[in-house]
This record gives C-alpha cells, structure tokens and sequence, in this order.
C-alpha cells in the first residue's frame, strides 16, 4: 500500500515539472518573438533616434529577463540558497558593470582627446604626403 502511495506522488511530480518546463519555455518563446518584432521594427528608423535607443535598451531588458529565467530552471538555481544565488549573480552584475564602465571610459577617452589634446587634433586633420609606389623611406 505504500509503494502506491509512493509511485502517485511520484507521478504528480514529474507532471509539475512538466508543466513547469512547458511554461518556461513558453516564456522564453514569447521573450524571443518580442525582441525580434522589435528588432525587425527598427530596420528603417535613423542610427540616432532617440526611438530606436529606447528599442534597444528594452531589448537588452527582455534579454536580461531570459538570461534570468535560463539560469533559474535550467541552471536549477531557483530553488538553491540565497546565498549560493548571490555568489553567482552579484559577480555576473559586477562583471557587466566593469564591461560597461570600461567601454564607456574608453568612448569618453577618444572623444575628449579630440577635443582637448589641440596638438593631436592638429596632426588628425593633415593630410598624408603621397609616396611613390616601391618606396619606403623613413624620415
């Protein structure tokens, strides 16, 4: 009788992780179909919109939110300890966040040595001299 018991109990949990399955990747499949409807949105809007950057940070969101659902199901993260949660996400955010910074610090660097460096900005405006072909001289 209790082996009855047992296998039933069995079955109701392999049928909720079923459905748990179904439901994530459904998730994910709807997360996809609107990040590519966006996508697709912006093929004719101008590079400097300010409509298609608000596309593309949204974009980043949804993606943002399949990674999540990715790491909790498939990585079995969801049902983990909080802590051994945030051992994994608080370097991952970390680790975007240097990425950003650096890319942005390196973006201001090339503008601003444009702008403030008068003697860089000089030589970036001159005009190569044209050598003739088969010499190489080093002045």
């Amino acid at each position: 009788m209790d082996h009855s018991i047992e296998s039933l109990a069995e079955e109701r949990h392999a049928g909720g992780g079923v459905k748990e399955i179904w439901r994530v990747t459904i998730i994910l499949s709807v997360l996809t179909i609107v990040e590519l409807a966006l996508g697709f949105s912006m093929i004719g809007m101008d590079e400097q919109s300010l409509k298609r950057h608000i596309i593309k940070g949204i974009i980043v969101i949804l993606m943002l939110a399949k990674a999540f659902y990715i790491v909790a199901y498939f990585m079995h993260l969801k049902h983990e300890l909080r802590n051994m949660i945030m051992t994994i996400v608080v370097p991952l955010c970390l680790f975007i966040w240097f990425i950003s910074a650096f890319l942005a610090d390196g973006n201001s660097f090339k503008n601003y040595k444009n702008k403030w460096d008068r003697n860089h900005l000089e030589h970036s405006k001159e005009k190569m001299p044209v050598q003739e072909e088969g010499t190489h001289h080093l002045e």
